[in-house]
C-alpha cells in the first residue's frame, strides 16, 4: 500500500491548491472571504483582549461595592459580548462560504482529472490496485470535503492561535512574567504527551476510511445486483461476508476508541487544570495586597485564552489525526491518477488505417503472471471481410479485443485500425450511459444526423419499437440499468452501430444467450448497411454459438499462443 506521503508532500499538495484555487474563475471572491475572515480574527481577538480588562474592573468593583462602576462595566460588557458574538458568527459564515468554494474547486479538478482518459480505466491497472488506491469514488467525494473543511479551519485557528498569543501575552507579562513562561512551559508539555498517546490515531484512521468504504462497497453491491442474488440464493453467502467487513470495521474503531480513552485521560485532566493553575499563581498576589481582585479572573481568562492558542495540537489533535489520514489518502489519489496518465512502458503501437484491422508481430501477455496468450500475430482484415475470433482461451479473446480498442498494454508489436469515428466497439456487457434514449443511441457526432424518423425505423427493424412509448420518449432522462432488461439494453446498443454505420464494429461475445434466428438476422443487418464485423465468439462449436456461415474468415486462438488464420467455405 502507498504510504508515502510526509509534511513536504502534503504542504506542497495544500500549496498547489491554493495556488490554483486563486487563479480560477472564483479566486476573486475567495481572496475577499480570505481577507475579510482575517479581518474579522482581528476584531475578534481584539475584542477578548478588551473583555479582558473589562472584565477585571467589573469583578474589581463588585469586591469594592463600587455601584456606578459596576453599572457601566455591565454595560460595557453587554455591548462587547454583542460585537464579539456579530464578529464570531460573521467570521464563520465567511469560513464556510470559502470552505465551500474550495470544494466546489477542488472536486471538479478531482473529477476531471479523474475523467481523463485513461485515468478511469487505468486506476484498474494491477500495479494501482495492489498500491492500496481503492474506493476512488469516497476519496473523491468525501474526503475532498474532509480535507477542504478541515484544513480551512486549522489554517485559520492556526492564525487566530497565533493573534491570540500576541494580543494576550502582553497582558500576562503586565500581571507576571513568570506566569506567560508558566503558559508557554505548560502548553509544550501537553503537546508532547498528546503526540505520544495520539500518534497511533493516523494509521488507524486511515484504516478506518479504507474498512468503512469496503463495507458500504457491499451494501451497494447488493443493491445493484438484487435480483440476480435473490434469482441464484445467495444471501447466505453475501450475509456473513458482509457482517465480516462490519467486524473489521468494528475491530479497528475499537482500537481507536482505546487510543481517544488513553489520551482523553490526558487530555481532560490538562483542560480542567487550565482552569485552575493561573488562580492558584496570582490568588498570593491578591492576599498579600499587590493586586485587586479582577485580577485573578483577568489572569484566569488570558492565561486559559493563551495556554489554548499555544496548545492547538492537544485540543485540534483527534481532528488532526483523521485530517493526516485523509490528506494521505488524497495524496496517494493524486500520485495514482498523475501515474495512469504516464505513457507506458509497453511495446504495443496503436496506428491508424481507413480500410484494414491489421496484426503485426503483435504479442499479448496476461498481466497478472506474464502468460503468453497471443504468440506473433499477422493478420491482415481488409473492409468488406467478415470474421469470426474463436477459442476456448477467453483470456487471449479478452485481450485481443482489447489491444484492437488500444487499452491493453501487456504485450507489444503493431495494431492498424480505422480511427474511432469509424469504428465502433461493442463489449460482452452493453452499457448505456444515464440520460435520454437518443444519447444512448447516439454514438458520436452531432445529434442532428439521426432524426427520429431514422431511430424509429432502426428500432423497429431490432423489434424493440416500443421502448420509446415505454420511457416516455427519446428526451426523458432515466437510469437504464434498472429501466430495460439486459437483452433490451444489448439491443439498444446494437441499434447505436446501425445508427452510427461506421466501417468496422468489434464485436465481443453480441449474440450470447440469443436467439439463433435473432443472431443470423443481425449479422445480416450489418452487411446490408456496409458495416465490417469482426466479432469474437465460438464460430458454431456447440447450439446456440454463433454461425460461421455469416464469416468470411476465422480467426482460432489456441492454448500458449498460437493460432490459425483460415477461409471458411462461402
Amino acid at each position: 500500500m502507498l504510504r508515502f506521503p510526509n509534511i513536504e508532500q502534503a504542504f506542497e499538495l495544500f500549496v498547489t491548491l491554493i495556488r490554483e484555487l486563486a487563479r480560477s474563475e472564483g479566486g476573486g471572491k475567495a481572496k475577499l472571504l480570505f481577507a475579510a475572515i482575517i479581518g474579522l480574527l482581528f476584531a475578534f481577538n481584539g475584542l477578548n483582549v478588551l473583555n479582558s480588562y473589562v472584565g477585571r474592573d467589573f469583578m474589581t468593583a463588585i469586591a469594592e461595592r463600587d455601584t456606578s462602576t459596576y453599572v457601566w462595566m455591565a454595560l460595557v460588557y453587554l455591548g462587547i459580548f454583542a460585537a464579539s458574538t456579530a464578529a464570531g458568527v460573521m467570521q464563520r459564515y465567511a469560513e464556510e462560504q470559502l470552505g465551500l468554494l474550495w470544494r466546489e474547486f477542488m472536486t471538479r479538478d478531482f473529477v476531471q482529472r479523474y475523467f481523463r482518459y485513461p485515468t478511469y480505466y487505468r486506476m484498474n491497472d494491477e500495479l494501482i490496485r495492489e498500491s492500496g488506491i481503492e474506493n476512488t469514488d469516497q476519496r473523491i467525494a468525501d474526503d475532498v470535503r474532509t480535507f477542504t473543511i478541515v484544513t480551512l479551519s486549522f489554517v485559520l485557528l492556526s492564525l487566530n492561535s497565533a493573534f491570540t498569543v500576541l494580543a494576550f501575552s502582553g497582558v500576562l507579562f503586565s500581571i507576571s512574567h513568570w506566569l506567560f513562561s508558566a503558559a508557554l512551559v505548560y502548553a509544550l508539555v501537553g503537546t508532547y504527551f498528546t503526540v505520544r498517546l495520539g500518534r497511533p490515531l493516523i494509521d488507524l484512521n486511515y484504516a478506518q476510511l479504507d474498512k468503512e468504504a469496503v463495507f458500504r462497497s457491499g451494501l451497494v453491491h447488493v443493491r445493484e445486483r438484487a435480483e440476480s442474488i435473490a434469482l441464484l440464493h445467495r444471501e447466505s453467502w453475501l450475509l456473513p461476508r458482509s457482517l465480516h467487513q462490519f467486524e473489521e470495521l468494528a475491530a479497528n474503531f475499537r482500537k481507536i476508541v482505546l487510543v481517544n480513552r488513553n489520551m482523553g485521560f490526558f487530555t481532560t485532566g490538562y483542560n480542567y487544570l487550565i482552569q485552575i493553575l493561573p488562580v492558584l499563581l496570582v490568588a498570593p498576589l491578591y492576599l498579600r495586597g499587590e493586586a485587586d481582585f479582577g485580577v485573578i479572573t483577568q489572569s484566569a481568562m488570558a492565561f486559559a485564552t493563551l495556554v489554548s492558542a499555544f496548545s492547538l495540537i492537544v485540543t485540534q489533535f483527534p481532528s488532526l489525526s483523521s485530517y493526516a489520514a485523509v490528506a494521505e489518502r488524497l495524496i496517494n489519489l493524486w500520485y495514482a491518477m498523475e501515474l495512469a496518465q504516464t505513457e507506458t512502458v509497453s511495446g504495443l503501437d496503436i496506428r491508424e488505417e481507413d480500410d484494414h484491422i491489421v496484426y503485426e508481430n503483435l504479442l499479448l501477455l496476461a498481466p497478472t503472471d506474464g502468460r503468453v496468450l497471443v504468440q506473433d500475430l499477422n493478420v491482415s482484415i481488409a473492409h468488406g471481410s467478415r470474421v469470426i475470433v474463436s477459442g476456448t482461451d477467453s483470456a487471449a479473446k479478452d485481450a485481443l479485443f482489447k489491444a484492437t480498442a488500444g487499452i491493453y498494454d501487456s504485450g507489444s508489436g503493431l495494431v492498424r485500425r480505422p480511427p474511432l469515428d469509424s469504428i465502433l466497439f461493442l463489449p460482452e456487457r452493453p452499457y448505456l450511459p444515464p440520460g435520454t434514449l437518443r444519447q444512448a443511441l447516439i454514438a458520436a457526432g452531432p445529434e442532428a444526423a439521426h432524426g427520429e424518423e431514422r431511430i424509429a425505423a432502426v428500432l423497429r427493424t431490432l423489434g424493440i419499437a416500443g421502448i420509446v412509448e415505454r420511457v416516455g420518449g427519446l428526451d426523458v432522462q432515466h437510469d437504464w440499468d434498472s429501466l430495460l432488461s439486459l437483452e433490451e439494453q444489448r439491443s439498444v446498443s446494437f441499434a447505436r452501430i446501425l445508427l452510427a454505420r461506421p466501417r468496422f464494429a468489434v464485436l465481443y461475445y453480441p449474440f450470447k444467450d440469443c436467439d439463433a434466428g435473432i443472431a443470423c438476422g443481425r449479422l445480416r443487418m450489418l452487411t446490408d448497411h456496409g458495416i465490417t464485423y469482426l466479432t469474437f465468439g465460438f464460430e458454431g462449436k456447440r447450439e446456440g454459438d454463433d454461425h460461421p456461415e455469416h464469416y468470411d474468415y476465422a480467426l482460432e486462438l489456441k492454448a500458449g499462443g498460437a493460432w490459425a488464420w483460415r477461409k471458411l467455405a462461402g
